[in-house]
């Protein structure tokens, strides 16, 4: 005697996907979120250790964006979040990562490419971001820091020098992009 149980599993593979893509993606934005850009970076260092391949990570964050939330509200900041990532999303080439960092804070990993030329690369995304029309707000202005990768980097370098330099763009005028350099040891 045998038992015969049929099971549809199309639901089970359903939400399966659903909770890969929550756990990748970040739910406003619909780009990666800070936890796939950590094992993006990870993975990035390692090739770049092994392979000498160059990187650069590029910070930016929206220049007063708590005016935005507290004269428009969240919901207007909300839709201003999405729209600036569907600015970037169409700038970028699709080898380059870009990710949340967190609030209005986002990432790009730009392969292939120095620190001059992210620097270039942030700045054309600088000036199209500064001419773009953000519903409600009119217009918006981003500040950026940028790093490369440095023989021996760690995510905690690469991030803190790019953070540093995204510091630097804010306290000398904001909608500004820099970029700091500085040997690992």
């Amino acid at each position: 005697q045998y038992l015969l149980s049929l099971i549809n599993v199309t639901e089970m593979v359903e939400q399966s996907k659903k909770y890969k893509h929550n756990a990748m993606y970040d739910n406003l934005t619909q780009i990666y979120n800070r936890h796939k850009l950590n094992e993006i970076i990870v993975e990035k260092l390692k090739k770049a250790e092994l392979l000498e391949n160059k990187f650069s990570f590029v910070i930016l964050d929206i220049d007063h964006f708590k005016i935005v939330n507290d004269t428009y509200g969240h919901l207007v900041g909300d839709d201003v979040l999405i729209h600036l990532s569907e600015i970037i999303k169409e700038q970028i080439r699709d080898t380059d990562v870009f990710a949340r960092w967190g609030g209005e804070e986002f990432v790009l990993l730009l392969s292939d490419v120095n620190i001059d030329t992210a620097s270039e690369i942030a700045d054309k995304l600088r000036v199209k971001i500064e001419l773009e029309y953000f519903v409600e707000v009119n217009n918006i202005t981003c500040s950026f820091g940028v790093s490369s990768y440095e023989k021996n980097d760690t995510i905690d370098t690469i991030t803190n020098r790019a953070d540093k330099a995204l510091y630097e763009a804010k306290e000398s005028g904001r909608n500004k992009v820099c970029k700091l350099i500085t040997k690992v040891e």
